[in-house]
């Protein structure tokens, strides 16, 4: 992750004696400057070392062969394996393999980053006195394979996240460094003994400007979010993080820290991201590649549960997505099974053996709710013939299982069954459910009122269950069903980001795919945004499930101060009870709000201004108002991509981003247009416009010709 510094060859590194340009000594130069530019110039050959011998083992990895395998299968598992083992290997010329350096107690620890004690791995290991930390691990390929790298996930490198004076941990020293692409500029050293001072390095790398997706925090993670990336396996976290706090990066950084932890346990069971649209994955595709893990699956609630293929007004969905409904649906399924008309005769040979209605009925009450629909349906009629069975040891004979399976499977048993227990698929039950009032009333009796029952009953049905138009919330009650009819299937852990915006019946389908698992749940109450957003993450986790310890991150790395300010008035209006996010920049300058009397104009000459600084610019304009934008861009004649719900926008530095699209994306400047138009769109519009000011890294623009909300100017 560390690329450009401000800390270049032949400058003073704060914290160090200084550096000088490669491995020489300016002339003139002091003493320590001598000193600093051998160390600068021993940690590049290190660098050098460590570059080469990744090559080396990607060569190895690809001279494998997969032949040795028993048969056809096994081969081809085998050669998925090594061919992730070899993309996990890639190297990133740009990216520096390592980012950081501890130095032990004692006289051990020396200045010679190829110190043999640095091949101990654990912690406890007394001889070890020097480790880099990288984002993968690289070793030598002598005979004991000397580590010259350590992952930054391995439990030794805990301490370069956490040592500190409180607790040295038994290291010395914590040294970081500064790159520019994939060349080693600088170092910066902090005894870890001595009062905390701020680190020019570290500010420098979280201030970065930002160039394409989201990348890795592995060199700048905090103590408090290094907790919760190294959290075990079997607990499920849920993180409440204000804007800028790194929320996102620490649930993802947690996905590869398990993986790295527990590989052979995740590689069986799985592991899942879930956002909330596929600008958002894919903005952060790039970085669980990035740290080596290049098989974890990411989707969003819609590519799990199933695309809409209708829409409905949002007072509709809510109903649908209140957790409630999960007891009409239970009902509506059970009341698929039908009373007994008739018992059942099975002829074998010449004996016909008899079970009463009343046994019939017997036997479908006892398990009737007590298990799946579908697991019920097949018990159902292997009880059955069991009695039959009975039956026919009564008159002398001695039937077995393969008989008891014959009269499960003959013709008047599947009769029976379909007649009493009828197969069903969660389609026709839904169809059923919201086409027939009688239907939705047996089952929402006692449960929804007359008025929400009128509100979700389809006012003109399809005929059937086949051409049904299915909305966002339909596949939350489908998926539901689903599960009432079969188990899902769960993953070994989940991670969910902007989980305060799924709605309880969305959040019971994604805690079925980790209820033997555990999840990392993510968010920001105030950030909700739907008219069924949580209130309290008591709320989401107790739909999905899952007890959870909730942890806050209220300190921001990346918002400016000011800008945070002046979105944080917005706090008391969308989020009671919710603290203010402080943010540690000032950010002095970072805001700038203009009323102006064209804003698509004026919008258009303020980014293209923008785009001659660093960094990525983001428009940010009401979904309604995004072709007024685009128009006005194409007429300066400006580049610029456009996000949508299929599209990143991929490719160009300008990015025009409907307001709806904007959670958890970041962009260096961020031009805001109109934010009453924004917070007047929808019923939690202040809500949205508290995320749209967020967006922001180094500076904000907000363009506006109508008044700003009173929220925003009040006090």
């Amino acid at each position: 992750m560390p690329g450009r510094s401000d800390t270049a060859p032949g400058r003073p590194a704060p914290g160090t004696p200084g550096t000088a340009a490669p491995g020489t000594a300016a002339p003139g130069a002091s003493a320590a400057d001598a000193a600093a530019a051998d160390v600068l110039s021993a940690e590049r050959a290190h660098l050098a070392a460590a570059r080469e011998a990744l090559r080396r083992m990607r060569e190895h990895a690809e001279g494998l062969s997969a032949d040795m395998a028993a048969d056809w299968v096994s081969r081809q598992y085998l050669e998925s394996l090594l061919d992730q083992r070899v993309a996990a290997l890639a190297d990133q010329p740009d990216t520096p393999l390592f980012f950081g350096r501890m130095d032990r107690d004692g006289d051990t620890a020396r200045d010679n980053p190829d110190d043999e004690s640095a091949a101990a791995l654990d912690a406890d290991e007394p001889g070890i006195a020097t480790m880099h930390v990288g984002r993968r691990h690289i070793h030598d390929d002598d005979g004991d394979r000397r580590p010259l790298v350590l992952d930054w996930r391995a439990p030794v490198c805990r301490a370069f996240y956490q040592a500190g004076p409180a607790d040295t941990m038994g290291w010395r020293r914590r040294r970081r460094f500064g790159f520019s692409g994939g060349e080693l500029t600088a170092f910066e050293d902090e005894p870890l003994d001595a009062p905390v001072q701020a680190s020019a390095l570290l500010t420098a790398e979280i201030e970065r400007p930002r160039s394409g997706p989201m990348r890795d925090i592995v060199a700048t993670i905090q103590p408090e979010q290094d907790v919760i990336v190294r959290a075990e396996l079997g607990r499920t976290v849920c993180v409440q993080g204000a804007p800028g706090t790194g929320k996102t990066a620490v649930g993802l950084h947690r996905a590869a820290y398990l993986l790295f932890t527990h590989r052979e346990r995740l590689a069986r069971s799985g592991v899942l991201i879930v956002g909330p649209n596929r600008a958002f994955l894919g903005y952060i595709s790039a970085v669980l590649p990035a740290l080596g893990e290049v098989r974890v699956d990411q989707a969003t609630v819609d590519d799990l549960l199933g695309a809409p293929t209708g829409a409905e007004p949002a007072a509709v969905s809510a109903v649908k997505g209140d957790a409630r409904m999960a007891e009409v649906l239970r009902k509506a399924l059970w009341q698929r099974i039908r009373k007994p008309e008739e018992g059942l005769v099975y002829t074998r040979g010449a004996a016909k053996f008899r079970l009463a209605d009343h046994e019939v009925r017997e036997t479908a009450a006892g398990l009737r709710g007590t298990t799946r629909y579908a697991a019920g349906r097949e018990a159902f009629a292997q009880r059955l013939a069991h009695r039959i069975l009975v039956l026919m040891e009564q008159r002398g004979e001695a039937p077995d299982d393969r008989v008891q399976d014959q009269v499960a499977r003959s013709r008047p048993m599947k009769q029976l069954v379909e007649a009493v227990w009828p197969k069903v698929t969660p389609e026709m039950v839904l169809h059923a459910l919201l086409s027939d009032a009688a239907t939705l009333r047996a089952a929402a009796r006692g449960i929804l009122t007359d008025e929400e029952q009128a509100a979700i009953l389809w006012p003109k049905p399809p005929r059937s269950h086949r051409s049904a138009k299915w909305t966002a919330a339909d596949r939350a009650l489908l998926d539901e069903l689903a599960d009432l009819i079969e188990r899902t299937r769960s993953l070994g852990h989940l991670v969910v980001d902007e989980a305060q915006d799924l709605s309880a019946m969305q959040l019971r389908a994604l805690g079925r795919r980790c209820a033997a698992g555990s999840a990392t749940v993510l968010g920001d109450i105030a950030q909700g945004t739907t008219p069924w957003s949580a209130r309290s993450w008591a709320e989401v986790l107790g739909h999905l499930g899952q007890d959870g310890q909730v942890t806050e991150l209220a300190v921001g790395f990346r918002v400016p101060g000011s800008v945070l300010d002046f979105a944080a008035a917005l706090i008391p209006h969308i989020a009671t009870g919710l603290a203010a996010p402080r943010s540690l920049r000032p950010g002095a300058g970072a805001l700038t709000v203009r009323q102006t009397g064209d804003v698509p104009k004026d919008a258009a000459s303020t980014a293209a201004a923008l785009l001659g600084l660093e960094g990525t610019v983001g428009l940010i304009v009401p979904d309604a108002e995004a072709g007024a934008h685009t128009a006005a861009l194409e007429a300066a004649g400006i580049a610029h991509g456009v996000l949508d719900l299929a599209s990143t926008g991929e490719g160009e530095r300008l990015q025009v981003v409907p307001a709806t699209l904007a959670k958890g994306l970041e962009f260096d400047h961020v031009v805001v247009a109109e934010p009453a138009a924004i917070a007047a769109a929808e019923e939690r519009g202040l809500a949205r416009l508290y995320v749209v000011l967020t967006r922001a890294v180094t500076s904000l623009t907000v363009l506006h010709s109508a008044p700003l909300p009173a929220a925003l100017t009040a006090g």
